[in-house]
């Protein structure tokens, strides 16, 4: 073969071989691209792309005129997910590295797990609440030395739990002392429950911290060069994604609100696993109203998970707890949205877009007013801080102010009060605080109203026909019950007053006269007439409130005589007392007590929801019996409350009123009033504890009077000197 030949049948070779690898590609690429390209592409996209969840800001909170008394301050979170570990990788490596840089910076991480962080190692499984704990026990049975344990101790122990009662229908369990021993321990382990779990039952069945966390090392793998305290570190983020799996949800929030700086160190470190994501926290823009506001905390075993997941709720959500972020919390809550993240095989992201837009939750609008919920709370304080002269520290308040006709809350306060923006902080304090800061008085506390329900009375015993507009009682100074002497009542003007009508009777807050009334109408007919103007049950308001207590005959005795003028055994509160005042001057209109202004949009394009003004039921007063009541009442505020009325700048109807608490305890002072006097449109009750003189009142209630329909330079009143109020 010449040499010319030779170098053709190279080439040929060489084109052969490219022919052959080229339909090898073709062949490989046919088989990547169509044969098995689902089965590819479903890979590709296990392997780069995640979705993940974009939380949606909570909705705000403003009051009637639209100024902001709860919004949302942006910030970021550090979040943990073993799914964002590269391939291969040790997450017992990756935790230890995070939670070191935690600890470096102070940056303070989230750790449940019931051992305390440095030795000696105890149990903190008392400090912990019953979802936490709940938690745990499920953990502790995922562990089978641990598990064991706990069963063997029950066995020796069976009285350490308490077998649940059989449901209706269901078949009584066979005793534990027939069953087998295994079966026996099973099934009081199940019987084991949150309530059950101590420090003192954990260590007392060998569960000891030590031997909890030597399993967990087991279990999770953590290298035995790692020393007790960096174990203990790693062993709790461990524990805080094990109790996550049990829901099914894995990512886990380490630390929230992390600075820019934090943020920094973990971009540059390339912290494994660690991830940034934005969230909010909820922002004060008052001090006031902190009872009324709320706040909102983590979900608890109580709020059942199961039911809260499927409404859209994850694991680390917040939710309301207390006040409006409870009552309002299906308007507050947003809508998370979903957004799709591309990431390479070292775990960084190199693409993203939103699957699921989020949806900010509604902004909801409160019915009460900003500036004058603010005014109300400091002519409370002011008050009872003059009071408090007398070295009784523990006296508290409440006010509630309501529209008239509508059932609008425009202020309710409690005081004590506290600070939203730093009471969790200030918790252990003002749980020990012995004046009750938290404790909202103004719905929850109930009060003797004393001779503040005469103005009812009357107007019942009108509706029912027991007295007249005309008829006239002669008033002696003492009332006694028909053939019974030793039952009978004093009026505070023990001369008597002589002949009054309703008018006069409130006016002169005559005690015989109301006896005689309320024995005339008896314990039955006052509390048909109590329930119609609301009192002695939930006003309907949508916070936690009191029911009240209506009073009661005891056996063999009758109490309607006493009752009737406000004794006897009958609490209301502040928002109750405002309310039946309202619907008395209303003309009988009986609202429901709300704080729902409206629910609208994020974006005011569209209201969601308002608040309920229709009257619940109405009472059926006519304008002669209306005017005879509020006149009387009227009567009290130019005669005896003239040194505190005289400055204040509405016509307006009061009385006062002394609940009486006890022989050795000064009186409670309960006051209640409305305005304007022809056309009311506020009405107010107001209750001050171991006040003893109505003067105290009467200037708070003239304050706050002043302060709704007055400019602020004019709000303000004189209290009069020596002035004896009955």
């Amino acid at each position: 073969m010449d040499r010319k030949e030779m170098q053709n049948t190279r080439l040929y070779l060489l084109a052969a071989f490219l022919v052959l690898a080229l339909v090898a590609y073709l062949f490989v690429l046919y088989d990547v691209q169509v044969i098995h390209h689902d089965d590819y592409a479903a890979q590709a996209i296990r392997s780069i792309v995640r979705t993940e969840k974009v939380e949606a800001s909570r909705g705000i909170i403003t009051d009637r005129n639209g100024k902001p008394l709860v919004s949302n301050r942006s910030t970021y979170d550090l979040t943990f997910d073993a799914a964002l570990l590269p391939p291969g990788s040790d997450s017992n490596e990756a935790i230890l590295r995070l939670v070191q840089l935690c600890q470096q910076e102070g940056v303070a991480w989230s750790d449940n797990l019931p051992v305390s962080r440095t030795a000696p190692y105890r149990y903190t499984v008392d400090q912990m609440d019953s979802q936490q704990k709940q938690r745990f026990l499920t953990y502790l049975k995922s562990l089978g030395p641990c598990e064991e344990a706990l069963g063997q101790y029950l066995l020796r122990h069976p009285d350490a739990v308490t077998p649940p009662e059989p449901e209706e229908g269901e078949e009584e369990a066979p005793p534990l002392e027939e069953l087998p021993l295994e079966e026996r321990a099973e099934k009081l382990l199940d019987c084991l429950t949150a309530a059950d779990l101590t420090a003192e039952l954990l260590t007392d069945s060998g569960v000891t911290p030590a031997k909890l966390m030597n399993e967990m090392r087991k279990k999770l793998g953590i290298p035995e060069d790692y020393t007790l305290t960096q174990a203990r570190m790693v062993l709790g983020v461990q524990y805080e994604l094990s109790v996550r799996k049990l829901d099914n949800y894995e990512a886990y929030v380490l630390a929230q609100d992390i600075d820019t700086p934090f943020i920094s160190l973990l971009s540059d470190g390339n912290y494994a696993g660690a991830k940034v994501t934005r969230s909010s926290v909820r922002e004060y823009e008052t001090t006031c109203a902190a009872h009324v506001l709320g706040y909102v905390g983590s979900i608890t075993i109580e709020d059942n998970y199961p039911s809260l997941k499927k409404k859209g709720y994850d694991y680390d959500d917040l939710i309301g707890r207390e006040g409006a972020e409870l009552a309002f919390e299906d308007y507050l809550k947003g809508k998370d949205g979903r957004r799709v993240v591309a990431t390479n095989n070292e775990g960084k992201v190199t693409g993203e877009y939103y699957s699921t837009e989020p949806e900010p939750g509604n902004i909801v609008e409160l019915t009460i007013d900003l500036d004058f919920q603010a005014q109300v709370e400091g002519f409370l304080e002011e008050t009872v801080t003059r009071l408090n002269a007398d070295g009784d520290e523990k006296r508290g308040a409440g006010a509630a102010v309501i529209q008239v006709g509508t059932g609008e809350v425009l202020a309710l306060a409690s005081y004590p009060t506290y600070d939203l923006s730093t009471w969790r902080q200030d918790f252990a304090q003002l749980n020990a605080d012995p004046r009750t800061p938290m404790y909202n008085r103004a719905a929850m506390n109930g009060y003797p109203p004393g001779s503040t329900l005469k103005p009812f009375t009357a107007m019942a015993g009108l509706l029912s026909g027991n007295v007249t507009l005309k008829e006239k009682i002669r008033d002696t100074g003492k009332w006694v019950y028909p053939n019974d002497p030793n039952s009978y009542s004093n009026c505070w003007k023990h001369s008597g007053h002589g002949l009054l009508n309703v008018t006069g009777a409130i006016t002169n807050s005559c005690n015989y006269f109301f006896s005689e009334l309320g024995y005339r109408m008896q314990m039955d007919g006052l509390r048909e007439y109590l329930v119609q103007f609301g009192l002695g049950e939930k006003t309907g308001i949508e916070i936690p409130e009191t029911a009240g207590l209506l009073p009661e005959n005891p056996q063999g005795q009758d109490q309607a005589p006493w009752a009737a003028y406000g004794q006897g055994s009958q609490l209301y509160s502040p928002l109750q007392l405002a309310n039946y005042v309202a619907t008395l001057v209303s003309g009988g209109k009986h609202c429901q007590a709300h704080l729902l202004k409206a629910a609208k949009t994020y974006d005011n394009s569209e209201v969601v929801a308002t608040g309920n003004t229709e009257p619940l039921n109405t009472i059926e007063i006519s304008e002669e019996n209306l005017n005879a009541v509020k006149l009387g009442m009227k009567g009290l505020v130019e005669g005896t409350l003239s040194p505190y009325f005289r400055n204040c700048v509405v016509s307006a109807g009061a009385k006062t009123g002394t609940s009486q608490v006890g022989a050795d305890t000064k009186n409670h002072g309960v006051f209640i009033c409305f305005a304007p006097y022809d056309d009311p449109e506020i009405a107010v009750a107001i209750a001050i504890e171991r006040a003893d003189a109505g003067a105290a009142l009467a200037s708070t209630a003239v304050n706050i009077l002043n302060a709704y329909f007055a400019s602020p330079e004019d709000a303000f009143a004189v209290t009069g000197e020596n002035q004896l109020l009955p």
